[in-house]
């Protein structure tokens, strides 16, 4: 083994596993079709990233109804999205830069593009492009968090936020969106942290894929404390998704997860919470004085029968109802 694949990259790699193996092998599979390349190269050439049909079609010297089934594909396999405000207007997606940015990259970059525009995330040596969908969350968040952080710092945590999300996730469906729920849980907590107590307790479940225990936590506390307090959940290792077996026996019970999805542990969240209750990921969570730490040491779900995972449920709830007590937090039957 060389010095350099010792060293390596501060992140880790993991082997695809079936479904992002699939889904990819289908990506590349649409673009081997030339014409259907040159529609996503199209739209990634646009100066504002964005692009219809009529617009290809005449720059592109196709018919409108063939880059529409173009498009078609593209949006199918995830490669194109429609914009929501725009209907009938285009963009790549983070995965077409995540994966595909050399290979829709029809001439070299200039040396003062347009609208392009580069960051350089903290642990990232090299500069990276910043996708035009990353553009367009910075612009959405940085007028949301207007009052309290400049847009260099929005930017900044999109990028890294956006990065750490994709070098961990085995598959990026929702990837844009997951990087903006991501980025305001980290701008909501550095704007907390620091502060005196406004009443309100926040709390962060930690365990080490974000996708049982804590979440079974932080669903179960949202329901019995409603707006008495506000909760986070981080992993040390969280892989893509909750665990389907959680969902079903919180939703047994009516307790919604709604579209939460396990997130990186940073320090910001550390940082802005009053009580970090650990679930057995070990010393990964950082230390920060004027914390009240507590571990509790409940089974891991994940990949345990039903019965099992609800009685982990029914465990976490009584260690939740002991820790709304102490909080002074009044919780109904």
């Amino acid at each position: 083994m060389t010095e350099a694949r010792k060293s390596g990259p501060r992140w880790y790699a993991t082997p695809l596993d079936h479904a992002a193996a699939a889904l990819r092998a289908r990506q590349l599979d649409a673009l081997a079709e030339p014409d259907r390349l040159r529609v996503l190269s199209g739209v990634a050439a646009c100066p504002d990233g964005t692009a219809d049909a009529a617009s290809l079609a005449a720059e592109l010297g196709l018919e409108v109804g063939e880059v529409e089934g173009h498009i078609a594909v593209l949006t199918t396999f995830e490669l194109l999205e429609e914009l929501e405000d725009r209907p009938g207007s285009f963009i790549a997606t983070a995965d077409t830069w995540l994966r595909f940015s050399r290979l829709v990259a029809a001439v070299e970059r200039p040396a003062h593009p347009v609208a392009s525009h580069s960051v350089r995330p903290e642990g990232v040596g090299a500069e990276v492009e910043f996708p035009p969908v990353l553009r367009r969350i910075t612009e959405r968040l940085a007028y949301r968090f207007s009052s309290t952080f400049s847009k260099e710092t929005v930017e900044r945590y999109v990028a890294d936020s956006y990065r750490l999300l994709a070098e961990r996730a085995r598959f990026s469906e929702h990837l844009p969106s997951r990087t903006t729920r991501f980025v305001e849980d980290r701008l909501n907590a550095v704007a907390v942290a620091g502060r005196d107590l406004r009443g309100t307790p926040e709390v962060l479940f930690v365990c080490v894929q974000n996708a049982g225990r804590s979440q079974l936590a932080a669903a179960l506390l949202r329901h019995m404390a409603g707006n008495e307090v506000h909760v986070c959940t981080s992993g040390s290792r969280p892989p893509g998704q909750v665990d389907p077996t959680v969902v079903e026996v919180l939703d047994e019970i009516g307790v919604p997860v709604g579209a939460e999805f396990p997130k990186p542990l940073t320090g910001e969240v550390v940082r802005a919470a009053d009580f970090v209750i650990t679930m057995g990921c070990g010393d990964a969570c950082p230390i920060y004085p004027g914390r009240r730490y507590m571990d509790w040491p409940v089974a891991d779900p994940i990949g345990q029968p039903v019965e099992d995972v609800r009685r982990i449920r029914d465990e976490i709830a009584a260690r939740l109802t002991a820790l709304c007590h102490e909080m002074g937090i009044t919780v109904g039957a």
